[in-house]
């Protein structure tokens, strides 16, 4: 059977198989070098890896190897400069390089491709990508923790009203409630460097699923690609992507979080709440209303949020439905990586910067811990430090602040006198109880509000990034 030729007198590497060519229509809905050229550094990596294996075992000579290696220098040098022909007939970025290596090596870049397949190629390609972006993601949040960190340690005294319910609940400082944002991204990176540990393991050997009959050295190519170990099992090796989906379950914690925190920043940028103000160049106007300063910055960020949460969703739908071993399906979860590692590297390293731009409205952050009886779980505390159970206390209180509401005043507004109606136990130095000072400073165990504890925190914080 005859092999047919493209127009442009190039046959694809698997032709031989095929009595027609594949349509215009077909090649172009086929087609990944649109996307997957991303990759290309990292074929290159691979490639030449799995060159200086092939070398060492026999497969190839010496000269051969010095072909590929200089041709795959200059394939690089191409691409970086613009240069390179990228050709959406080679359907995707293994075989452009192959085609172009061959171009420039002859003979030698026939032979690279022994004991390998784009099954497994494109499996390592894919990891050596993902490693990259997750220690770059785990720098950013650094950066966005230490940022964190100096915006808490100037405000370690100052007193917000905590919220539940997004009532007031009880006053904390808003080095405190900041801090809370460092804890959920400390978390953030430990599942990021323990996703690392399974995605740095080299597929490369497997070949298209069952392996290769030539005598390679698998733990020489993980070697010197800096890989941890290899995937034990062939098939397993080219099938399963779920180290791409557990970095996009990272990925998407990790915006939920930044999502949290933006909604918060918009909350508090408004008049009603005014307690911060960001730096002009994180907002935008309007095109109608001249008064308006949008936090544009904080609420893309929250709106990307749903966008990296469907990619998650993408790539598990993808998954769930595939045979063993490896399907062309898979070809779909590049896209939505590629855009996850995008968008959560790019809203991580806005974010920094944004909050190097707030002004925090310490006067309006106070006012509001002043209302809505902030105090009122100091004050059933303290009566419980008298002696009075504190199912008790509580009904006492409660009645008090009923009391305190129908005359338009403050807990902390109330006389003695008045408080004792309600709670005999209640004494002349129960107001200091009261205060907003009284109420963070109080809690100094560990893990709580008050400045000293706050800035205890931020030292040890520092420590763990240091």
């Amino acid at each position: 059977m005859a092999t047919y030729e493209k127009p442009d007198g190039k046959a694809k590497p698997w032709s031989g198989r095929f009595t027609e060519p594949a349509t215009d229509l077909v090649r172009r809905y086929t087609a990944s070098v649109g996307f997957d050229r991303r990759l290309a550094e990292h074929d290159i990596e691979a490639s030449v890896a799995h060159a200086r294996m092939l070398q060492a075992i026999g497969v190839i000579g010496k000269s051969d190897l010095a072909a590929i290696e200089k041709g795959l220098a200059q394939v690089r040098a191409e691409i970086r400069a613009g240069a390179f022909p990228w050709s959406e007939a080679h359907e995707d970025v293994h075989l452009n390089i192959e085609r172009r290596l061959t171009e420039l090596a002859g003979e030698a870049g026939k032979r690279l491709h022994a004991g390998r397949s784009r099954n497994d190629q494109v499996a390592t390609d894919t990891r050596l990508y993902l490693r990259a972006a997750i220690d770059q993601s785990q720098a950013l949040v650094k950066a966005l923790q230490r940022a964190l960190l100096d915006l808490a340690e100037a405000h370690a005294d100052t007193v917000m009203p905590g919220h539940t319910h997004l009532q007031v609940a009880q006053p904390v400082t808003f080095g405190h409630h900041l801090l809370a944002y460092f804890e959920m991204l400390a978390r953030d990176a430990q599942r990021l460097a323990d996703c690392r540990k399974r995605v740095n393991r080299l597929p490369l050997g497997a070949a298209a699923l069952a392996g290769t009959s030539l005598p390679i050295d698998r733990l020489m190519v993980a070697k010197e690609l800096g890989f941890d170990g290899v995937c034990e099992n062939s098939i397993d090796a080219v099938s399963d992507r779920d180290f791409a989906i557990e970095f996009c379950a990272c990925a998407a914690l990790v915006m939920t979080h930044l999502s949290r925190f933006c909604e918060e920043i918009v909350l508090w940028m408004s008049p009603r709440f005014g307690f911060i103000e960001l730096a002009d160049r994180f907002c935008t106007g309007s095109s109608i209303m001249p008064q308006k300063k949008n936090p544009d910055v904080a609420e893309l960020v929250r709106g990307k949020t749903g966008r990296v949460n469907g990619h998650l969703v993408a790539l598990l739908t993808l998954m769930k439905g595939q045979p063993l071993a490896y399907n062309r399906d898979n070809q779909e979860d590049k896209e939505p990586l590629f855009d996850a590692v995008d968008t959560l590297t790019m809203s991580l390293a806005v974010f920094a910067e944004m909050l190097s731009g707030i002004k925090v409205n310490r006067e309006a952050m106070e006012s509001a811990a002043r209302q809505g009886h902030a105090t009122a779980t100091d004050l059933a505390e303290y009566l419980v430090k008298k002696g009075v159970p504190f199912r008790e206390a509580h009904e006492a209180v409660a009645q008090a602040v009923r009391y305190a509401e129908s005359r338009g005043r403050s807990l902390a507004e109330l006389k003695p006198a008045e408080l004792q109606r309600f709670a005999p136990a209640a004494a002349r130095d129960v107001h200091a109880a009261l205060t907003l000072e009284g109420s963070v400073n109080s809690r100094s165990h560990l893990g709580g509000t008050a400045p000293a504890r706050v800035k205890a925190a931020i030292a040890k914080a520092r420590k763990s990034l240091a």
